[in-house]
């Protein structure tokens, strides 16, 4: 077969748009026998580095390009400049490769338009290196001769030519399109007279004629279409996949040349970048270099941290400074201390160390890390191995909310341009292909979430895995869903199935990395392509790299991990607060972390709130090891993972019976002892190998490397030298076990061991920084827990499950929750007397701004004497609906005014201190404004309203408080779990975020229960009709940790459907099971704990039955038209929407409103309020 190299081609990171998988697309360019290919997808470069490698890797030789999005002019935007023309660029040489990522750069961080775009002036700029094709029929040199503008497009095609010379081609393609066949002469002629190449190409937006539809479908999801929508933007025909050289000849037989162009353009480009020297150099103050500054820090840092240095620690302190210069990272230490420096003493807290940083003695004495590394046998080689060429990784966990200003200081410190965010891609994972495809495909909602059931949770392999139709890499993991097997059968679930198999994996969206920072010694668009991630800059949009974490990494840029760590601010707001409270400084700094208080504490099982340990598995486990020390919490950390949990049983019946620990060898004994006799630490098989078999630390960090990364060849050489003994690769002599005196039928015994313990053994190093962490909080939780719990509140303002769960949790401990007060709170929560006032911020539409201002004004002039004192100190800043909110939240009871009176009269208060201010504004003073005490109330002069009943308040605190404050419809539940064995609650189900993660994405926890006991109170109940004509409910059960759905189904919701309302408190029975990305509940039983007996429905005769929506309306009357009344109810019946229609009767008309409500005491309560009780009916038809 003749050779033909295809320059047109989108991959599947024209997200959205491409379907071709690079993996694919090199095979079959291989079995084309196709000496090159390029990529070229829409306005990025997303995967060039990763094309590069794999095409090299392929024996295939790689182009790199783009098709650009050209412009009159990159920085005018609105409609009229929303027109733009598609540039084919391909980089000719490394100088091309470096240009387009400028030209990509710039296109989106200066040019973004509703896409990235470039300009003429820009292109002349950066056009060295580049060869340019005219592009497809979207190019401006077709669209001229399409708009019968022929000069124009001779003009334009001899601009290029003078710009690029012979790298300049006039490029034709075929695609059963019409404006092609017209344009394709023209572009042939011009090219002829103007002696311009003429090149072929196919826009390749997939790989086989077969997959048109795959890629049709994709473009539904991007433009949010259904398939069979006929007015839908699709393309033309099934052509646009990797055409063989045949079948380009057969399209284009006349211009033969334009074939053998595809050769030269290959032979021309020869880009073969890779890593380069872009590590930022620091500059010390004083004219030092790096390396003497660093001498400098460390030796200071010496006499403050070891005033006694040991020549143990002298020779640790030199070996690692040694290594950190031979290897060139002088300047990393340097540049990491100096942003850490910058937090420290700006305020923003740092954590004590993450990840192996902290085994580095030197980071110690500089103050990257706290932790003090020989108390707990931390290894440097475990973060820096001499020899192992690979980047240190200091990841540094700052204060969630100030993260962003040392990221803002690095930007200051080197430049804008030298640093960056990264991006990530987020893939269309299993469920989301399924549910996607089903949209498009108008599949039911309900039949799509059935489908995407079938796939676990976590599922790391795919469809066709699941299916049985590719074995899975590890047997273990083997899982065939026959349900999914089941629908599979199905023609149209076939369908939809084999089309998400294809798209599952693929590149969906863009992201920003949620910690990861580049910094770059030049400017990062001269070494990768840049991009806007969330829009514009105008718009908020921030710069990204266009290549991942890794990548970056790989062409030598430094990313730095600048992670965000919300505990760290709980622990720095709760030692304000005890200062604040105390004034006492807290001082971890200098804390020996071996208070037996807060052992005590943790061995008790009382790990709410603790960091790591907070979950019910660790808080068994810490009741059950008895802690007595770090080790012990650096080991529970360690230990509490899948995998070694196996070996938890073991640890603690050691630790308590020390006859029950077995060494392999004696010498074993003084690395083991402190995990009684397990192998916890990757450090320990470190330590280990050093001991018994005389390797080096540096080649006994390889042992550890080639467990862990399964590299099995290595392990096994390594296992020889242990035993045996011999030279290394890189020179190093072991002495081996057996010449060290350790037979070798237990040297190989021990070698195994080491093998099978390392796949679970944890690194010592981060285990031991989160374990100080873990002893803050609980140092803090022992000895000022008001102030602790306060901080963890404020922290979680807007997540109100966690506020619930610790305010929960705070009443255990006997610390009174106070109420919101108007003269007692401020915006947060804080601590009252021991007690935790409720934060005025946190009810609903009060706003942080509003509630300074009031704090302001209480602590300028003192309390507010009563609503009308508030009101008029207060009018500039506050409004209605923040009043109406703060009398619900109960922030008013201060004033000894029932919440039901306060709600009749405020109106009219607060409309006249308005009339008040405005007579004081023009002049027009009474004798009672200028004398207050004159002034009478403008409540009628009877006794206030009666209080509402206690549900109302709850309902009242649960709207605008997110939950109830002064009592609750679940003040019963402790007797009725009791009573009915609750066996389940929700904060089983609470998702949680794992330790490591980067993205900061929850995950769902396992619940390994069937059928549950539970109870709690309903809401947002909803019934529907089947499709066969079957009623159905659903439901919200609120228990006091959070809430989980309920489902009743046919039978049972008609068995039940008197008990399953809003506001009530029930019992149910049910199975449990995923729903979404939670669980639900399939009720079958319910009980209603509060009747006598139990009754479980009320359609036995026991008692009547209620009415259901189908059959109630609810009718107000008004005398007559009042407009500001009618907009206060319906804002009322805003706030209770349901299925009950309304009807209103006015001026002697009836009508019925849009909004229908839902039957509760608080809506009943609150148009009583303005209608009067007999205006406001619930009728029910008979």
């Amino acid at each position: 077969m003749k050779p033909f190299v295809h320059l047109h081609l989108h991959t599947e990171y024209s997200l959205l748009d491409g379907a071709t998988r690079i993996d694919e697309m090199l095979a079959k360019c291989k079995e084309l026998e196709m000496p090159a290919v390029a990529i070229t997808d829409h306005g990025n470069m997303y995967c060039a580095w990763k094309f590069l490698n794999a095409a090299k890797a392929a024996g295939i030789k790689p182009i790199i390009g783009c098709e650009f999005y050209m412009c009159e002019n990159l920085h005018n935007t609105g409609w009229e400049n929303k027109e733009y023309f598609h540039l084919i660029l391909l980089a000719k040489n490394n100088v091309g490769y470096y240009n387009l990522c400028r030209l990509n750069s710039i296109a989106w961080v200066e040019g973004f338009y509703y896409k990235p775009r470039i300009d003429w002036e820009t292109l002349v700029k950066y056009h060295e290196g580049i060869v340019c094709l005219s592009a497809c029929i979207a190019g401006q040199l077709p669209r001229l001769f399409l708009a019968d503008r022929p000069d124009d497009a001779r003009a334009l095609a001899l601009q290029f030519k003078e710009l690029f010379g012979e790298d300049y081609y006039i490029e034709i393609q075929k695609h059963g399109i019409d404006d092609e066949d017209a344009v394709m002469p023209q572009l042939v002629a011009l090219a002829r007279e103007l002696d311009i190449k003429v090149v072929v190409t196919n826009d390749v937006h997939y790989l086989n004629k077969e997959d048109a539809e795959i890629q049709d479908i994709m473009l539904c999801i991007q433009t949010g279409k259904y398939f069979d929508d006929p007015n839908r933007m699709r393309f033309t025909g099934q052509e646009f996949y990797l055409k063989s050289y045949d079948e380009m000849a057969q399209l284009f037989p006349n211009v033969p040349d334009a074939m053998e162009t595809t050769l030269e353009i290959a032979e021309k480009c020869n880009v073969d970048f890779g890593k380069e020297k872009l590590l930022p150099l620091y500059t010390p103050p004083d004219g030092m270099d790096s390396a003497e500054y660093l001498r400098y820090l460390l030796e200071k840092g010496l006499k403050e941290k070891y005033p006694d240095c040991t020549p143990e620690i002298r020779e640790r302190v030199e070996y690692e400074y040694g290594v950190i210069c031979s290897m060139g990272f002088v300047d990393y230490y340097l540049i990491v201390w100096d942003f850490i420096n910058y937090a420290k003493t700006h305020g923003i807290p740092v954590g004590p160390g993450r990840g192996s940083g902290a085994g580095s003695v030197i980071a110690y004495l500089i103050g990257i890390t706290e932790v003090e590394p020989f108390r707990f046998n931390l290894m440097f080689e475990r973060f820096l191995n001499p020899q192992r060429k690979s980047m240190p990784d200091f990841d540094v966990d700052f204060c969630m909310d100030r993260r962003g200003e040392v990221i803002d200081y690095v930007h200051r410190k080197y430049g804008m341009d030298n640093v960056c965010q990264i991006v990530t891609f987020g893939t269309m994972a299993t469920k989301n292909a399924i549910k996607d495809v089903a949209r498009v495909l108008r599949f039911s909602v309900a039949e799509a979430n059935r489908l995407a059931k079938m796939v676990p949770d976590g599922f790391k392999y795919t469809l066709r895995h699941l299916l049985g139709l590719k074995p899975y890499k590890k047997e273990a993991d083997t899982y065939i869903s026959e349900e999914l097997k089941q629908a599979y059968a199905d023609p149209a679930t076939h369908r939809l199935i084999d089309i998400a198999m294809r798209l599952e994996g693929s590149p969906r969206q863009t992201g920003m990395h949620a910690a990861g920072v580049v910094i770059c010694r030049e400017k990062v668009a001269d070494h990768v392509p840049l991009q806007t991630n969330g829009g514009s800059l105008a718009k908020g949009g921030i710069v990204t790299t266009q290549y991942n974490m890794t990548e970056v990494e790989q062409l030598g840029l430094l990313k730095m991990d600048f992670l965000g760590l919300r505990t760290l601010t709980d622990i720095k707001k709760a030692c304000d607060y005890v200062y604040e409270d105390y004034g006492v400084k807290v001082d971890f700094h200098h804390d020996t972390y071996s208070d037996p208080n807060v052992f005590n504490l943790i061995s008790s099982g009382d790990t709410m709130c603790i960091f790591q340990l907070e979950s019910g598995g660790m808080c068994d486990l810490m009741r059950k090891m008895k802690p007595t020390g770090l080790e012990e919490i650096i080991a529970g950390i360690s230990l509490y993972r899948p995998g070694p949990m196996q070996y938890i049983g073991d640890y603690i019946e050691c630790k308590f019976d020390k006859s029950k620990i077995h060494y392999l060898h004696p010498s074993m004994e003084s690395i083991l002892d402190v995990t009684n006799g397990c192998i916890v630490y990757q450090e320990q098989v470190m330590q280990l190998v050093k001991k018994l078999a005389g390797f080096s630390t540096a080649l006994a960090d390889n042992v550890r490397y080639a467990m862990s990364k399964k590299k099995t060849q290595m392990m096994k050489d390594l296992g020889q030298l242990f035993v045996y003994g011999g030279t290394w690769t890189n020179g190093e002599t072991v002495p081996g076990c057996v010449k060290n005196g350790i037979p070798e039928e237990t040297a190989l015994q021990i070698y195994k061991q080491l093998d099978d313990f390392s796949q679970y053994a944890f690194n010592k190093s981060h285990a031991t920084c989160y374990a100080y962490v873990t002893y803050q909080t609980a140092w803090l939780k022992n000895y000022y827990p008001a102030e602790f719990i306060a901080a963890l509140l404020n922290n979680r303002i807007t997540d109100i499950t966690q506020i619930k769960k610790y305010m929960e949790y705070a009443k255990t401990i006997n610390i009174d929750i106070l109420p919101p007060c108007v003269n007692r709170s401020y915006a947060e929560f804080h601590v009252e007397n021991g007690a935790i006032r409720f934060g005025l911020g946190g009810i609903k539409n009060v706003g942080v701004a509003v509630v300074q201002q009031i704090v302001e004004e209480r602590k300028a002039n003192g309390d507010f004497a009563d609503m009308t004192d508030f009101f008029e100190r207060c009018y500039d800043f506050i409004n209605k609906r923040m009043v109406e909110n703060l009398i619900k939240g109960g922030a008013f009871d201060c004033f000894d005014r029932t919440r039901a009176d306060m709600l009749q009269w405020y109106n009219d208060e607060l409309n006249e201190v308005a009339e008040s201010k405005k007579k004081a504004a023009s002049g027009q003073m009474s004798l009672f404004d200028m004398m207050p005490e004159l002034k009478t109330d403008i409540r009628p002069s009877h006794e206030q309203l009666k209080e509402f009943p206690a549900q109302v308040l709850y309902t009242f605190e649960k709207e605008v408080l997110g939950l109830y404050m002064t009592g609750s419809p679940l003040d019963d539940y402790d007797k009725f779990a009791a009573q009915y064995k609750f066996d389940f609650n929700t904060s089983e189900i609470a998702r949680y975020v794992p330790d490591g993660s980067e993205d900061g994405e929850t995950v769902l926890p396992v619940v390994n229960k069937k059928f549950v006991t539970t109870g709690g109170v309903v809401h947002d109940v909803r019934v529907v009709v089947g499709k066969d004509n079957q009623r159905m409910a659903f439901g919200v059960l609120e228990d006091k940790y959070d809430t989980v759905e309920l489902c009743l189904y046919g039978a049972t919701y008609e068995k039940y459907k008197n008990l399953f309302a809003d506001d009530a408190f029930v019992v149910v029975k049910g199975g449990l099971g995923e729903s979404r990305d939670s669980y639900k509940i399939n009720v079958r039983e319910m009980i209603d704990p509060r009747a006598e007996n139990g009754r479980q429905s009320g359609s036995d005769g026991e008692q009547t039955p209620k009415a259901t929506a189908s059959n109630i309306t609810l009718w107000l009357r008004m005398a007559e038209r009042d407009e500001a009344r009618y907009e206060q109810i319906v804002g009322t019946l805003k706030q209770y929407q349901g299925d009950i229609p309304v009807k209103i009767k006015m001026d002697g008309k009836a009508f019925e409103l849009e909004t229908h409500v839902r039957q509760c005491p608080g809506l009943q309560y609150e148009l009583n309020l303005i209608l009067g009780e007999s205006n406001v009916v619930f009728y029910e038809k008979h």
